[in-house]
């Protein structure tokens, strides 16, 4: 090859080169990034509820069912999941736990214990329009 290839084939290949270099890092941003906005889950259904003949056998998290503890079945939220139950009956409120999986009867959002139930005035209709509203974890 003649000197004018060589010439050629280096211009060639500097300028090749030259074009895998990464330019230098700009200045870091100095913007804050957004928070995350907390989001509410809320649902309205009817609930029932359950006692007596529960009380004291297991429950699917494992615990002894308690029929005047403030808690209550769902079928997919997680156990230790608090929410706010509100009676759209009668504007009672109550905070329970998931604690248990249910309703096993379809219609239905939310199976409350007995305590739950006696809290929102729900023992007497047995079932009762609700809303509920996931509350943050503490």
């Amino acid at each position: 090859m003649g000197r004018r290839c060589w010439c050629l084939l280096w211009v060639l290949a500097t300028l090749g080169f030259g074009g895998c270099v990464a330019p230098p890092p700009g200045p870091a941003a100095s913007a804050p990034s957004p928070q995350p906005q907390p989001t509410t889950v809320t649902l309205t259904g009817r609930a029932s509820w359950y006692g007596e003949a529960h009380h004291g056998r297991l429950t699917a998290s494992g615990e002894r069912y308690d029929m005047h503890a403030l808690t209550a079945a769902h079928r997919s939220l997680p156990f230790g999941t608090r929410l706010r139950v509100v009676n759209l009956a009668n504007d009672r409120t109550v905070d329970v736990r998931v604690n248990d999986r249910g309703p096993v009867i379809s219609g239905r959002i939310l199976d409350l214990s007995y305590g739950a139930a006696r809290a929102l005035g729900a023992v007497q209709a047995g079932i009762i329009p609700v809303r509920i509203t996931v509350l943050p974890a503490p």
